[in-house]
């Protein structure tokens, strides 16, 4: 799997998240993998290791995005927009190796294909303010 790809399936699983208790998701996880494409070992790997990366991380995260998103707050955001940028922003601020124009470009890409006509540039205007 390409780089651009994990990023996609790692937002789909955080995505996921979303909508399940917490003692429901080793259960999600067992489901999202029985149902990716690839099989190799080190993507699915990965994968679940940035999963559970971002998760540990989530109120931190959540955090400096309420300090930037004037009259939005996390709880106020769609959760495509949400997850995206909670994505972008641990690449960014906590993952070394990923240029932030790049964690912000893949995140836009992404809105783009899966957010609202209006997710790209409220995106794109979040992470700009936290980079």
């Amino acid at each position: 799997m390409s780089r651009r790809e994990i990023r996609e399936q790692i937002f789909k699983l955080l995505f996921r998240a979303e909508f399940y208790e917490e003692g429901d998701l080793p259960e999600q996880l067992q489901l999202f993998f029985e149902d990716l494409d690839t099989k190799e070992e080190k993507d699915t790997h990965y994968i679940q290791g940035k999963f559970e990366q971002i998760l540990a991380r989530l109120p931190e995260i959540d955090g400096m995005v309420n300090a930037v998103a004037q009259g939005w707050k996390t709880s106020r955001m769609g959760k495509v927009d949400l997850t995206l940028i909670r994505l972008a922003v641990y690449e960014m601020k906590f993952e070394e190796g990923i240029p932030t124009g790049v964690a912000i470009n893949e995140a836009v890409e992404l809105a783009k294909r899966y957010g609202t006509d209006d997710s790209a540039s409220f995106v794109n205007g979040i992470l700009a303010k936290l980079a």
